[in-house]
């Protein structure tokens, strides 16, 4: 009886926190870039009664007997799957269709930073500097933009391979973001030589991971790499299996609510059941302690 109520005990823990994913995942329903996770269960040590036996002259043999102590958690997947494009209009968001996080880190806004955080959550501002940055105040860390003369007084535009911030001068106009991750606009400072031009001030640059799932949360939309997720691989959008930047969206959260709901109900109903053992045993306690009046 103990056995049977301690094996509940483990029960009660691992739907409670089977319920504590289901919520936090139902709390994020509408942030942008959040990613869902599934709580898996996997048994306990068993306690053997009677070892298995092979088949000699008189027996064809037996199966051990073994009796479960329980259930412990077995794990807390992130589901890394995207999630739908929601339409903003607004020029600095941007959708990862594809593979790809973009990547942030805190500095000074002089020298970039050399430790990366990752997201998908595209909903991108710009400071007092013209510097891209996410709405806490991260900066953007992308590629640099490569210039060379076109032979009619503009310029076509590369990425390089050095890692930058990207600026865009305050009081630009018709600020863009392509598909490649190049980020534009129209110089409109009277005292440059591309003054009326489109000018790309840098690309976005996306990493990619062997084990996403390995990433670990950071909080804020913001993930760490991970001795399981694997050192990142970096690129621009659109090429080397990288996803597209598609301007003017943003990926919304992953959570699918139909799946929640039943996930919720299942955690009730395995908390009640674990609930109803612990009665039953108590009960059946209370008879053999009743035996002697």
């Amino acid at each position: 009886m103990m056995r049977g109520m301690f094996s509940a005990i483990s029960g009660l823990k691992v739907n409670q926190t089977m319920l504590d994913v289901t919520a936090n995942d139902l709390a994020n329903v509408n942030t942008i870039g959040y990613k869902s996770a599934r709580t898996t269960f996997q048994d306990s040590l068993a306690q053997l009664q009677r070892g298995a036996a092979g088949a000699n002259q008189s027996s064809g043999g037996s199966n051990a007997l073994q009796v479960g102590l329980g259930v412990q958690l077995g794990s807390v997947d992130n589901l890394m799957t995207g999630g739908a494009p929601q339409t903003t209009g607004n020029p600095l968001d941007v959708y990862i269709q594809g593979a790809g996080w973009l990547r942030v880190g805190l500095g000074d806004g002089r020298a970039v930073p050399t430790d990366f955080q990752y997201t998908r959550a595209g909903n991108l501002t710009v400071n007092a500097s013209g510097q891209l940055t996410t709405q806490d105040g991260h900066y953007l860390v992308g590629l640099g933009a490569t210039a060379t003369p076109d032979g009619s007084g503009g310029f076509t535009y590369a990425p390089n391979a050095t890692d930058s911030y990207i600026t865009i001068p305050p009081g630009s106009t018709d600020v863009t973001i392509g598909q490649d991750g190049g980020v534009s606009y129209i110089d409109q400072d009277r005292a440059s030589r591309t003054f009326g031009q489109r000018v790309t001030a840098g690309y976005l640059a996306l990493a990619k991971f062997s084990n996403e799932g390995g990433l670990q949360r950071s909080g804020g939309s913001l993930w760490l790499q991970s001795a399981s997720s694997g050192a990142a691989t970096v690129g621009t959008p659109n090429s080397n299996g990288f996803g597209q930047t598609n301007a003017g969206m943003v990926e919304m959260s992953n959570v699918d609510l139909a799946t929640q709901f039943t996930t919720m109900i299942t955690a009730q109903r395995g908390f009640q059941a674990n609930s109803r053992v612990i009665s039953t045993a108590d009960e059946m306690l209370q008879d053999l302690v009743n035996l002697k009046r």
